[in-house]
């Protein structure tokens, strides 16, 4: 498909899919609860990390831990006794369990109590057109607090050759302002043009057919490759195209 036609066909399916009823059925929901910055973006973070397996199962098991929480992310975050930490330890989503949700809180306290917040910490180490080293060194700084090695896995490192979808999901959420009530764009100081494509087994099907990734694996080396063609298409909005390759994947059975 030459350029100007995938750009068009591409265009033409982010449009589509970018739309309020998306909220409906995606994990994204979660945090559409909230008003309050600081609660979306603790909201958006927990689900994104739980968010693999069937998309039913995501959404509930994030609702749960929003409960378990007390339905204040934040306050929760800020304020927790070693009591209302052991209500978390019940908590399961497939490998993520009690020992992993209980470490996420206090590496978020440490977060929002040392380093003046998640924004603050993926600014600081952003590049012009990328933001995958912001995610590696978001992950050195939230495990500098003692924590369990197993807890480690469930935060990628693009720079250990990660595609980090979850990771890159969470920033799409945070980052990008599309108009339309789905992306937040509560991240005023971070910019669309440096998010990246969250890459998983749905849009990493499509992008191949359609000639936009020719690396079998789906790690850091293929993001990159996708990356490179969807800035091609748009580069101040190039992760617009998730909702595309989503909706062809999951919902068109492209």
């Amino acid at each position: 498909m030459k350029h100007s036609k995938l750009k068009e066909f591409l265009d033409e399916k982010a449009d589509l899919y970018n739309q309020p009823k998306f909220i409906e059925s995606d994990p994204i929901q979660i945090p559409h609860q909230f008003t309050r910055k600081e609660d979306i973006e603790i909201a958006g973070f927990l689900t994104a990390t739980i968010a693999w397996g069937n998309r039913k199962s995501i959404i509930n098991n994030a609702q749960k831990m929003i409960q378990l929480l007390d339905n204040a992310p934040y306050e929760f975050i800020m304020n927790h006794s070693h009591e209302d930490l052991a209500s978390l330890t019940s908590f399961v989503h497939r490998t993520f369990n009690g020992v992993d949700f209980t470490f996420f809180v206090k590496g978020l306290h440490n977060i929002y109590v040392n380093h003046e917040g998640l924004e603050t910490v993926f600014l600081k180490h952003a590049e012009k057109d990328s933001l995958q080293k912001s995610i590696s060194e978001f992950k050195r700084i939230f495990f500098s607090v003692p924590h369990f090695p197993r807890t480690q896995k469930h935060v990628s490192d693009p720079l250990k050759n990660s595609a980090a979808k979850r990771i890159n999901m969470f920033l799409r959420w945070m980052v990008r302002n599309d108009n339309r009530g789905v992306d937040f764009g509560i991240w005023n100081s971070l910019n669309p043009s440096q998010l990246s494509c969250p890459l998983d087994v749905h849009s990493g099907y499509i992008a191949r057919k359609l000639g936009l990734l020719k690396r079998k694996q789906n790690d850091a080396k293929a993001l990159f490759e996708l990356d490179s063609r969807l800035r091609k298409l748009d580069s101040k909005d190039p992760a617009k195209y998730d909702f595309a390759l989503f909706g062809l994947g999951v919902s068109e059975k492209f």
